[in-house]
């Protein structure tokens, strides 16, 4: 059974520097908040475009959800992992650590 893993926002920071462009985050907030501030690279993930965004995603790379803080991207990335994707990560903290990191 696919399964997804946690991430600390430090983790991320290596992976993107890493493999740059290689990693997908999808930031599963509402579109105001979004709207607002994100990380960037980020793609606003919703109900409307769940299908869209499976369909058009990389399943091979790797897949970050970020949430508020942490809590509901869990079943989120729980979630996508089942559709496949290999590699599928939690933010832990969600945006409001990787905020914190970047102020």
């Amino acid at each position: 059974m696919s399964s997804f893993k946690h991430l600390s926002v430090n983790e991320l920071i290596h992976m993107r520097a890493d493999h740059g462009d290689q990693v997908q985050i999808a930031d599963i907030r509402d579109a105001q908040s979004y709207g607002s501030s994100h990380i960037e690279g980020s793609v606003n993930l919703s109900n409307e475009n769940l299908a869209r965004f499976i369909a058009e995603s990389d399943m091979d790379k790797p897949l970050v959800v970020v949430c508020y803080h942490g809590i509901s991207s869990q079943n989120a990335a729980a979630y996508l992992a089942e559709q496949g994707f290999d590699q599928v990560f939690s933010l832990d903290g969600g945006y409001s650590a990787w905020h914190l990191a970047h102020i």
